[in-house]
């Protein structure tokens, strides 16, 4: 990477951060899970309470890779599915689209996405499923969705991807970044291991699958994989909390695990169940076209 591209991409995420941080103050009563202890709430959003603003399988590094894949332009009109804490968002209308829309079933979650975003015409965060979205058919160029397909049982994964290949225009493009298992030949007894571990830990049915089985999924839903990539599931460890978050941010969230008893004990055990199925647990991310 050339010195000018290393210092658009820094000048881009001080950019993002400053306006998190600014954000994040006066905002961070509306974020999911505040009506619940730390010991029942679902891990993602445990974790965003915490400070933890980077919550994909792969990181922001595989977030960002995937989006320069997707070369968004200003002809573009992005859909993204279940946008979380906005942190795509912010990256996706960088890029400045044509429009984008979030579609979020969290009503808590859409409205701290709404309230960090641009506040412009062409840019909207709906309530909504993202199994039937109510979005026109071939209304957009790309469809871009992280860390939901994960936590879907089988039938919802395949009405999801059926849907971003109706709302898509023919030769559009959707994005998914997600948990995979390895190797492809993982046995069942393994797998369903995991499953209930995952589900253990982070209070959410966790259902990852294998590379093979990701693209055969998205096969049968009418689109060709043209791209796949992966990376470490390491999501809790230090090196990578530092480099998704940056230091500043890293520490604080260290601090606020340290210093909150329960809170530690569910990253803790979120960290471990992670670190034990280290050799089966990865991030992916495909792109694949209609």
């Amino acid at each position: 990477m050339n010195t000018t591209a290393t210092q658009t991409k820094s000048a881009t995420r001080a950019a993002t951060d400053a306006v998190d941080d600014a954000i994040e103050s006066c905002m961070s009563n509306r974020l999911p899970g505040g009506g619940l202890k730390a010991d029942k709430m679902p891990g993602h959003w445990l974790l965003a309470r915490l400070g933890k603003r980077v919550l994909r399988p792969g990181g922001r590094a595989m977030t960002q890779a995937l989006l320069e894949n997707l070369s968004i332009g200003r002809s573009d009109h992005v859909v993204e599915l279940a946008p979380g804490l906005g942190l795509t968002a912010a990256l996706i209308l960088s890029k400045h689209p044509s429009s984008y829309i979030g579609i979020e079933r969290d009503r808590d979650a859409a409205a701290w996405t709404s309230g960090r975003l641009p506040t412009a015409a062409n840019v909207t965060v709906r309530v909504g499923s993202a199994e039937d979205t109510g979005l026109p058919s071939e209304s957009a160029s790309l469809v871009i969705g992280e860390a939901m397909l994960s936590m879907a049982p089988s039938d919802h994964k395949r009405r999801i991807m059926e849907e971003a290949f109706r709302v898509l225009k023919p030769g559009g493009c959707y994005a998914i970044h997600e948990l995979s298992l390895v190797p492809d030949d993982i046995a069942a007894p393994v797998k369903q291991d995991i499953e209930a571990a995952l589900a253990a830990a982070i209070h959410v049915g966790a259902r990852p699958m294998t590379t093979a089985e990701w693209c055969a999924f998205l096969r049968e839903a009418g689109f060709t994989i043209e791209k796949v990539a992966h990376a470490p599931m390491a999501l809790l460890q230090p090196a990578r909390i530092i480099a998704d978050e940056g230091l500043f941010r890293a520490l604080r969230f260290a601090w606020n695990v340290l210093t909150s008893p329960d809170a530690r004990r569910r990253v803790f055990l979120m960290r471990g169940t992670f670190h034990r199925h280290r050799a089966h647990l990865g991030a992916i991310s495909i792109v694949a076209r209609k």
